[in-house]
């Protein structure tokens, strides 16, 4: 990821966690209502997308696969913390590459939460080891499980400019395979081309009638459509005052919702960081429990302000 401190936009801002640039009180937000926790299953992904936000690739294992009894140690501490959890996340990379991921995610949903997956639909959810399994989650819990396709646009040929020659093509008959198989889907889209979204959201309703997807166009939480992430633009940083200005709560930002559990390459186990776009930033690591990441975080990087407090956007549903 490029460091923030050569942007030249954002010189001499995002340093001190406590101090903005011009002195004020830097916002922090609480963990006050945990109901996410996120599990990055790795960065490998099949395809390498030109605007990634955490750069995976095939060959990035710089966040190497969680194991299945990483994940049943964490969601027994969340269970002992008595933390109110009413979904579990699985995000990449491409998840389905970790041979787990169909393990993981019926370990989540025997213990009664909801599960999201985050997937490109593409070559590693269409083996059939994975279909079957996917099969078989779906017919024990039924809409309990929800897949979040990466969806960049309705128009393929702006998607594969971000993802690869034939790569709409390629998710979509994925996303026919769920549709036909009774597994409800979500989409992320991106707004990398600067449309307006109403533009954006009736463009991905013509898509889902032409496809019969189930998909609502018009509701947030079923078709995300996610701030661009440019670490060389301007960014202002979030003060303590900007809550009253803004008419914003501490409790919209995601951190104040959920955490995530990474595995870093070469270390000894797993970790757990404030926030899903920032895995890599070592100020955003809590620590090794969940207990110990429950503390608040400081709202000290351009996506806090961009995506989060002034993009509104969230990566739970």
């Amino acid at each position: 990821m490029k460091d923030i401190d050569q942007t030249p936009a954002n010189a001499g801002k995002f340093q001190d966690p406590a101090i903005t640039a011009d002195g004020s009180a830097r916002a922090t937000v609480p963990l006050s209502r945990p109901e996410t926790l996120w599990f990055n299953t790795g960065t490998l992904c099949n395809i390498a997308c030109t605007h990634c936000y955490i750069d995976s690739s095939p060959t990035n294992d710089a966040l190497v696969y969680l194991t299945l009894d990483e994940v049943r140690r964490y969601l027994e501490e969340a269970e002992a913390l008595d933390w109110p959890l009413t979904e579990i996340g699985f995000t990449g990379g491409e998840p389905f590459m970790n041979p787990g991921m169909i393990a993981m995610a019926r370990l989540a949903l025997e213990r009664g939460y909801r599960v999201l997956i985050l997937t490109n639909a593409m070559q590693p959810m269409m083996r059939p080891r994975v279909q079957a399994g996917l099969g078989d989650l779906v017919h024990d819990f039924g809409d309990r499980l929800v897949l979040r396709i990466s969806l960049d646009h309705f128009d393929p040929a702006r998607h594969d400019e971000e993802r690869g020659p034939g790569s709409f093509a390629r998710s979509i008959e994925g996303m026919e395979w769920l549709r036909d198989h009774g597994i409800r889907m979500a989409v992320a889209g991106r707004s990398l081309w600067h449309e307006d979204e109403k533009t954006v959201r009736d463009g991905f309703a013509q898509l889902y009638a032409r496809h019969r997807f189930e998909i609502d166009a018009q509701a947030p939480g079923e078709t995300m459509i996610f701030p661009e992430m440019d670490l060389r633009a301007e960014v202002p940083e979030i003060t303590t005052a900007c809550w009253g200005i803004l008419n914003k709560s501490p409790e919209s930002v995601m951190c104040a919702s959920s955490r995530m559990v990474i595995r870093r390459k070469g270390t000894e186990g797993p970790a757990v960081v404030a926030c899903t776009l920032l895995p890599y930033a070592p100020e955003f690591e809590l620590g090794a429990t969940l207990a110990e990441a429950a503390r608040p975080v400081a709202l000290n990087h351009p996506h806090c302000a961009k995506f989060c407090v002034l993009g509104g956007a969230s990566c739970s549903a």
